[in-house]
């Protein structure tokens, strides 16, 4: 028997193009969330900025938040653009623990702007927190068929993801949320940004949520930075 998790889906305010700015104040989410999973918002560290350098797991500039993990006991999976030492960049999600940080996931469905630098990752992942098996994904994969059937056939427990959008795209947040929930009968938490950020999101739709296996929503944050969405599965 698994024990319960407590998840938590943040908006902090983003610095663009600063990850060591990002990093102090993803540090403050990380102990603000009280939470065993903290989940934060596509390119997180840097913004929606796709001009903004990869960054390394491997940063000392990233040390605030696996101070606070260790601090909280808290897993934080963290965007950020990556580079795989092979000349290929990625969309990632960073993995930050007590012990240290590693690249999580690459995305596999890319935006036709971020086709012009970011290389699409090799398919889905699942990771292990506590015995729970968390899928993963970011922004555009959650509404894709093939990348929620394939991360629902690793047998996940829940399912987490990045995004951004803009205001006007909630209602589709919304419905892939409920959509891959139904399909991978597993919790769902989005963490979505809020604010401004680059690539043209002046506006930025927040209201990050957390869905029950059924579909229920069983928190749901506002649009404004700062506000979180906190539940406990199992």
């Amino acid at each position: 028997m698994k024990s319960p998790l407590r998840v938590a889906a943040v908006q902090p305010r983003c610095v663009a193009r600063d990850p060591a700015a990002n990093a102090r104040l993803h540090a403050d989410a990380v102990r603000a969330a009280r939470a065993r999973v903290v989940v934060f918002p596509e390119l997180s560290l840097t913004g929606y900025e796709l001009d903004a350098g990869a960054v390394s797991p491997a940063d000392d500039a990233l040390a605030p938040i696996v101070d606070a993990c260790a601090a909280s006991g808290s897993v934080a999976f963290v965007g950020a653009p990556v580079a795989d030492g092979a000349g290929r960049e990625h969309i990632a999600t960073l993995r930050v623990r007590a012990d240290g940080i590693d690249v999580a996931y690459r995305k596999t469905w890319l935006g036709e702007a971020e086709r012009t630098r970011f290389s699409p990752g090799p398919g889905p992942v699942a990771v292990d927190v506590d015995g729970w098996l968390l899928g993963l994904g970011i922004c555009k994969d959650t509404g894709v068929a093939e990348h929620v059937e394939a991360t629902s056939a690793l047998g996940i427990d829940a399912y987490l993801a990045g995004l951004v959008h803009l205001p006007e795209e909630l209602e589709e947040q919304e419905a892939r949320g409920l959509r891959i929930a139904r399909a991978s009968r597993a919790p769902v938490a989005f963490a979505s940004f809020a604010g401004p950020t680059g690539g043209g999101y002046d506006r930025t739709a927040g209201c990050s949520a957390i869905w029950s296996s059924a579909g229920a929503v069983l928190a749901r944050a506002g649009s404004a930075t700062g506000e979180v969405a906190r539940a406990t599965l199992g």
